[in-house]
């Protein structure tokens, strides 16, 4: 892959449910470094969008390249191990936050890496928790705690495309502030894009260089 080549590309995607296009001829190119988000009004298809980039949902038309390659070219593990959703409701299982963490070691497409205690919880203080919240249990977590599982679970596994629908809705002001840095942080390697959307515009205009509104293509 080159500098100037997009991690991740989508020409001319249409999504219809029933006779109803919901959008038709959207293109966008994510590059290294990139911080974008995907606004829209309610209703449109934000999450559902999100959703195809990772083939959670089937395409009508139209093609989606990761490092200028089709799709076809990926096996899918590998694809969603470096283009990687984390849906708004994130999901958590039985057992504590650090067995959460550790769990998605056990899939294929990362038995080649190891759960580092040591990053998480540098990751935890600096979204002003402590090494605590490993303990709790995952089943019991409120909104918010389940939205900083799911971001570290994201985060550790080392993508290059974060795919983040409303990552901040359930958090409080400082922890939103917080993950934000984070996010900050994390695109400072090279290598890495993030898309995201949010209901607050003010979110969107603080952490994103630019926008694609998707309701345009409606």
């Amino acid at each position: 892959m080159t500098s100037s080549q997009a991690l991740l590309s989508a020409k001319n995607l249409g999504r219809q449910l029933g006779d109803r296009w919901l959008w038709q001829g959207v293109n966008f190119e994510l590059f290294a470094g990139d911080c974008v988000g995907l606004v829209a009004p309610s209703g449109v298809g934000k999450t559902l969008l999100m959703r195809n980039l990772v083939l959670l949902d089937p395409f009508q038309q139209g093609e989606v390249r990761f490092e200028g390659k089709p799709l076809a070219a990926w096996s899918l593990p590998t694809y969603r191990s470096r283009v990687m959703y984390v849906p708004q409701r994130a999901i958590a299982f039985d057992g504590t936050v650090q067995d959460n963490l550790k769990q998605v070691f056990d899939l294929g497409a990362y038995r080649q890496r190891q759960f580092d205690p040591a990053i998480i919880q540098t990751w935890l203080a600096q979204l002003g928790r402590g090494p605590e919240f490993l303990k709790l249990n995952g089943a019991r977590l409120s909104g918010g705690e389940a939205q900083i599982l799911a971001l570290l679970r994201a985060l550790q596994l080392d993508p290059q495309v974060l795919l983040l629908d409303e990552p901040t809705a359930s958090l409080d002001a400082t922890t939103t502030a917080q993950v934000e840095a984070l996010l900050h942080d994390w695109l400072q390697s090279p290598h890495r894009a993030c898309l995201l959307t949010s209901h607050d515009a003010d979110q969107i205009r603080r952490v994103t260089y630019r926008q694609i509104n998707l309701g345009e293509f409606a």
